[in-house]
């Protein structure tokens, strides 16, 4: 019986993940730490299974690591090769169909406050991106989420972009609206550094979407036509720090302000882990756009698509903090149509950026 390319697809993924999840449950089980650590936020990035990690007699653990071989290159060499293998194998899915130039929405510069990611140095993750098929990367900075002088985050911020990343990573900015002068801090990103977009973290900067400086602040970022984007969550609460739990950002109060504000450009960036279902679809309909970062689930970007316009979902990997592979096979697993494929990889970025 003849099956479509969908079907195979669904069939190979279901299998990478068996032999991924044998992996991940014998590597966890050794170390004795099965959720604080990368190879769980790895496994989570790739295929969003539940916490219990619940098995069955066919997916009886095995140690198929050689002796030696440090835990954390076994698993990211054996998880993107052997997903890459199986995916490669699949009729209409050639890397040259798949893998047109790229607009990141999603990375960051610096270092993760609470542990050391790959490819957190610039010139690395610059390397990284190249080599990928990256024409553009838009890029907010690690730093903005603790430090207080926000100014200087950004003023290094554009030089970090002038430096290492010219022609290839647009800086986005950081605006705290809690702070005293913030409304001169979106000035210098717009008219000293020449920033396109702001990017803005509630949940880390101690305000909602309902406080009336971030309504102020909507209202000012659009008049001087700057793109404002949103991080509605970072980590996932299971791995975060003790003394720094932070909740993913309630983005209900933005479709009240879209109505009030129609001209905002708005990205929601890492929405997808707890926003789904009816409020995406809403939001959506207000012309608030999305990215791919932590969008899961087999056929993930195709089943979305289905559902919402198809500019409104751009591509984004929120590289270093996950693994850029995660993205790109995400892409690669779903069935789109060529002007899909060509929206999300580019098409939809350049004209939310340009517009």
């Amino acid at each position: 019986m003849n099956t479509t390319p969908a079907i195979q697809i669904s069939e190979a993924r279901k299998q990478i993940e068996v032999r991924v999840r044998k992996r991940i449950f014998h590597l966890d089980q050794d170390n004795g730490s099965p959720w604080r650590c990368q190879r769980w936020k790895v496994w989570n990035s790739h295929f969003a299974v539940r916490s219990d990690l619940e098995m069955n007699d066919a997916e009886t653990p095995i140690n198929l690591r050689a002796p030696g071989l440090p835990r954390r290159q076994f698993l990211q060499s054996t998880l993107i090769a052997t997903a890459a293998t199986a995916l490669a194998t699949l009729p209409g899915q050639s890397a040259e169909a798949s893998s047109p130039a790229l607009i990141d929405t999603n990375i960051t510069l610096g270092r993760w406050p609470f542990r050391r990611c790959p490819m957190d140095e610039t010139p690395v993750l610059v390397a990284k991106l190249r080599a990928n098929g990256v024409a553009q990367a838009w890029a907010g900075s690690f730093d903005a989420l603790l430090h207080k002088d926000i100014s200087s985050v950004n003023s290094r911020l554009a030089e970090d972009c002038r430096r290492h990343g010219r022609g290839l990573i647009v800086p986005f900015g950081t605006v705290n609206p809690t702070q005293p002068d913030w409304e001169d801090d979106l000035r210098r990103c717009h008219e000293e550094h020449q920033m396109r977009g702001v990017r803005l973290y509630p949940n880390y900067h101690g305000y909602t979407l309902a406080t009336p400086a971030f309504v102020r602040l909507l209202q000012l970022a659009t008049a001087r036509r700057l793109l404002v984007q949103i991080a509605c969550s970072l980590e996932d609460e299971r791995t975060q720090h003790p003394r720094l739990p932070v909740p993913p950002v309630d983005t209900l109060p933005l479709i009240g302000l879209l109505k009030e504000t129609p001209a905002a450009r708005v990205q929601l960036i890492n929405a997808f882990r707890t926003l789904r279902g009816k409020p995406v679809l809403d939001l959506a309909a207000h012309g608030v756009r999305f990215e791919i970062a932590t969008l899961e689930g087999v056929q993930g970007i195709a089943s979305l698509l289905a559902q919402i316009p198809d500019d409104r979902l751009c591509f984004g990997s929120s590289a270093p903090f996950f693994y850029f592979e995660s993205a790109k096979l995400k892409l690669r697993e779903s069935v789109l149509s060529e002007s899909q494929m060509k929206a999300i990889c580019t098409g939809n970025a350049r004209r939310l950026l340009t517009v």
